[in-house]
């Protein structure tokens, strides 16, 4: 989970330290990986689940700091969206069981989570998107309340320097703009986060890389996104070729079971489905226009001739 930031506002100074720090720490890592200073013997796993607060409609409740007051567990954290939570389950040794071994605990700490929710008039939800989350939801009034959400916003905004643009093509097409990023807060997913040893490391990369449709195949649950048919038809299939080059730029690199970009847990040593979605369909795609758009402006079907 990331770290609060005190700044909202940095100097060329601040960045050029920052540049400096990163490059240490990635020499640091170099010479770790090197010298094998990671402990690989007795692997570990981790467990981290993003949840959805729901009113008693069932749609949204933008209430993720009453709830995590109620809850009042250091495990219990704030995502995206002021309608999201998540909880970080302590690593532990891979022995025989695996997760099953986890079961008792995991249930014990979403049923304390639910009971304490309803005393705010909330309730947890697991599922990739909400399904009844709307457009109106995921503006930039829905970000949570902790300042470094506000300062990730601004930095990647301030980079981009325009708005996002979200294409989203299955039964249904969705094309919007957004002028934050919480659209991102709409997905949610389960992250498991295996150690392995350096030497090991490759391998399990790729057959991440290979289970990844799937995975996306047998556990997505992102059937619609803001009232549209997302998901494909019965019987389609998904292309496996990787993008052409007129394509490859506007191509998402990292999108999961709702087609939105992770933002939690290490790219490196997950194989969350979130971050695996893109290897086996183009769900969305960047712009190459740099023309701002109302937030949320459109959504239209594949036969609308838009």
């Amino acid at each position: 989970m990331g770290r609060d930031v005190p700044a909202l506002t940095f100097t060329r100074e601040d960045r050029r330290r920052y540049r400096i720090k990163m490059q240490e720490c990635l020499d640091t890592f170099a010479q770790m990986l090197r010298e094998s200073r990671f402990e690989a013997e007795r692997p570990q796993v981790g467990l981290e689940i993003e949840l959805n607060l729901v009113d008693d409609r069932a749609e949204p409740a933008m209430r993720n700091t009453d709830v995590l007051e109620a809850i009042a567990d250091p495990a219990w954290d704030t995502e995206l969206g002021r309608f999201n939570l998540e909880i970080n389950i302590p690593p532990r040794r891979l022995i025989a069981g695996g997760p099953d071994s986890w079961e008792s605990e995991i249930r014990a700490a979403l049923n304390h989570a639910e009971e304490r929710a309803r005393s705010t008039d909330a309730r947890l939800i697991m599922t990739g998107i909400l399904p009844t989350l709307r457009q109106e939801d995921v503006g930039a009034g829905a970000l949570s309340e902790n300042p470094r959400y506000q300062l990730l916003n601004d930095q990647i905004f301030a980079a981009r320097g325009e708005d996002l643009r979200i294409e989203v093509t299955g039964i249904d097409r969705l094309r919007t703009y957004a002028d934050s990023i919480t659209p991102e807060a709409a997905c949610t997913s389960t992250q498991f986060h295996l150690q392995v040893s350096p030497e090991q490391f490759a391998g399990y990369w790729n057959a991440a890389q290979a289970i990844a449709g799937v995975q996306v195949a047998l556990a997505a649950n992102s059937p619609s996104c803001s009232a549209r048919s997302c998901g494909t038809r019965p019987g389609s299939r998904c292309s496996s070729r990787p993008p052409t080059p007129a394509r490859r730029r506007s191509r998402c690199r990292a999108y999961g079971p709702g087609c939105g970009s992770g933002s939690a847990g290490s790219p490196a040593s997950s194989t969350s489905s979130r971050r695996t979605c893109a290897t086996s369909r183009p769900c969305s795609r960047c712009a190459t226009s740099r023309t701002p758009r109302r937030p949320w402006s459109a959504a239209t079907s594949p036969n609308s001739g838009s």
